[in-house]
């Protein structure tokens, strides 16, 4: 890619801001990933160091979303605690720079399983040693004290759960999404059985392909702190679970990953490996699942509203398929909070 196309970088000036913090000039730039969450670019100075830039979304951006000083906060708080994040380095709040707020951090060069070949190149054992590791992390992020590490300001405390049903539901009717109607239903019922609320870190997106991993399978980094707050740490297991495909399943994953293959452990591995670190009730845990495979379906309807609409251009986004999927996790959704009797 040339140096005038990569969307989101004003070079000359991103390259200035950086010298003035001890990245020396030249820099080479290259997008890591991108399209439908925030930017990750791959930033090389001339001391030959790596590190990685993120920025929101050049378009079609929601509000709420995309919030670069919560990342920050959340990678600078979390730094030096038993969760591995990427260093922090320096934070960016003047838009001016390169068109919106953007954080630099250390560039951690692990193995993302974030697709069903991902986990290719990994070893069985390293596999398993993956699946447990991710558990094993979240309870230590569960297990933290937001006051004690500074984030005890960083939310409300209170209500998660029905501030999450609310700005879902409101964003999803927003995006201009069609056919809501299942959704709405499934809403509902959920905001009618919604348990009481313990309090702790939240991630948001807690899953494979959010984490690096090294090729014995421990946790290099969480990435992709975007949607973190503070509430209900069920609610991340309850994704973390919704997303964990085994061999044989007869419901698909909310999103795809390689963990129905050899090696890795099952769903209830994870559950008793979280269960004993960090001695939770998960009594409610099928609750958050079924709450989390209907976050899913509001996610895709969204997704695929602002594809159509144009604001996200051509990058391999297959309407259709999502589409189809997105039904069929609305009435997994649907039939979840049947099954537990809330409908």
């Amino acid at each position: 890619m040339s140096a005038v196309e990569l969307p989101g970088i004003e070079r000359d000036a991103v390259t200035r801001w950086l010298a003035e913090r001890g990245v020396p000039a030249p820099v080479e730039f290259s997008l890591v990933s991108g399209g439908r969450s925030n930017l990750t670019y791959r930033v090389t100075g001339a001391d030959g160091v790596v590190r990685a830039l993120r920025r929101p979304p050049t378009g079609g951006v929601l509000s709420t979303a995309h919030d670069m000083s919560r990342e920050w906060r959340f990678i600078s708080a979390l730094h030096g605690t038993g969760v591995p994040v990427p260093e922090p380095l320096a934070y960016c709040e003047d838009t001016e720079v390169t068109g919106a707020a953007f954080y630099v951090m250390d560039f951690v060069d692990g193995t993302v399983l974030a697709d069903r070949s991902s986990a290719a190149p990994m070893a069985l054992p390293a596999r398993h040693r993956a699946g447990m590791a991710t558990v094993e992390c979240m309870a230590a992020l569960h297990n933290l004290d937001p006051d004690a590490v500074g984030l005890g300001d960083a939310a409300r405390r209170d209500g998660y759960l029905q501030r999450q049903l609310r700005r879902w539901q409101k964003q999803v009717h927003a995006s201009g999404a069609p056919d809501l109607g299942l959704l709405d239903q499934v809403h509902d019922a959920l905001v009618a059985n919604a348990p009481e609320q313990t309090t702790g870190i939240v991630h948001g997106d807690f899953r494979p392909g959010n984490l690096s991993y090294g090729p014995d399978g421990e946790v290099l980094a969480v990435l992709d702190w975007e949607l973190a707050t503070l509430g209900e740490p069920l609610a991340d297991l309850g994704w973390l679970i919704a997303t964990w495909e085994e061999p044989g399943d007869d419901l698909p994953a909310v999103t795809p990953g390689p963990t129905a293959e050899d090696g890795f452990p099952t769903r209830d591995d994870l559950i008793a490996r979280y269960a004993d670190l960090t001695r939770r009730d998960l009594s409610d845990l099928p609750f958050y699942v079924a709450f989390q495979r209907w976050r899913s379906c509001c996610i895709t309807a969204g997704v695929r509203a602002r594809y159509q609409a144009g604001h996200m251009g051509d990058d391999g986004y297959d309407a259709g398929a999502r589409a189809d999927t997105e039904q069929r996790q609305a009435h997994l959704a649907w039939q979840a909070v049947t099954d537990l009797g809330l409908a």
